[in-house]
């Protein structure tokens, strides 16, 4: 099988890692010069060339946000008609609006550091991981077992749902928290003393201000809706709190988070 990867950065970097120990035919295209000979470890078949992905059978973008839609349009006069193609962005509605004459599959890898580029990416990545497929109409169960078959390579867990309801959730367990950790920074940055004493605790709170700045300013832009729907639903949650005595809130909240974590065994960005 003829597989696609485009951008080499974290997710599409660790795509390619995750997946060259199969028996695949990896074809990967990057603008970075220096990304490319560092990729040749993993395929030979690298280049900054697009067209080399025309006889792919299934191709994942992985651009950031911003050039998603220019990607999925250039690919329209390149791949085959039957050749399955997954974007990776973290916001879905905006990309499944318009069809597309390949088959097209909206996709989100659940998972990230606060770290950026091909030399940050590792193949373990997706492990544990939940992995978001978003299908169009005209995809098959055939076309999601093919994908299913090569995402549950990389040890990633995989969930089907609608474009809009993963743009939500993601917004309440991912874009928002992203705002709210650089809030918090910023409303503490001017503190010398209390930058001084900060320790796990605040580490662990704003791990996420040290995202890709694309990355949160692309968040954003797309999702900007849900976003602030998230905020005015974390403003009344931290208004309830601030007005009960009732311990047993609390008590609840920690058990929760607790299963929810032994469970999943994986931090989700």
């Amino acid at each position: 099988m003829n597989i696609g990867i485009i951008s080499l950065g974290l997710i599409g970097g660790s795509i390619l890692k995750s997946l060259a120990e199969f028996d695949f035919n990896i074809i990967a295209v990057t603008r970075n010069i220096k990304t490319i000979e560092q990729a040749k470890k993993y395929t030979q078949n690298v280049s900054d060339d697009y067209n080399t992905l025309a006889a792919c059978d299934v191709v994942f973008v992985a651009s950031p946000i911003n050039k998603t839609l220019e990607v999925l349009d250039k690919l329209e006069n390149i791949v085959k008609k039957d050749c399955i193609v997954l974007d990776c962005a973290s916001v879905k509605e905006f990309v499944m609006k318009k069809s597309r004459p390949y088959k097209f599959i909206g996709s989100h890898p659940m998972a990230g550091t606060e770290n950026s580029g091909f030399d940050a990416s590792f193949k373990e990545l997706f492990s544990g991981a939940k992995w978001v497929l978003t299908p169009t109409d005209n995809i098959s169960q055939n076309d999601i077992d093919i994908v299913k078959n090569i995402i549950e390579k990389t040890h990633a867990q995989i969930v089907i749902t609608n474009a809009k309801e993963h743009d939500m959730a993601v917004a309440l367990i991912s874009h928002m928290p992203l705002l709210l950790a650089q809030a918090l920074f910023n409303c503490v940055s001017d503190n010398e003393l209390a930058l001084k004493l900060a320790s796990s605790g605040f580490r662990d709170m704003t791990r996420l201000a040290m995202s890709n700045l694309e990355m949160a300013s692309d968040m954003r832009e797309y999702n900007a809706s849900n976003i602030d729907i998230s905020i005015e639903k974390l403003i009344s949650s931290i208004n309830f709190l601030k007005s009960t005595k009732d311990l047993k809130i609390y008590a609840d909240i920690k058990n929760i988070r607790k299963n929810m974590y032994s469970k999943e065994g994986k931090n989700i960005l």
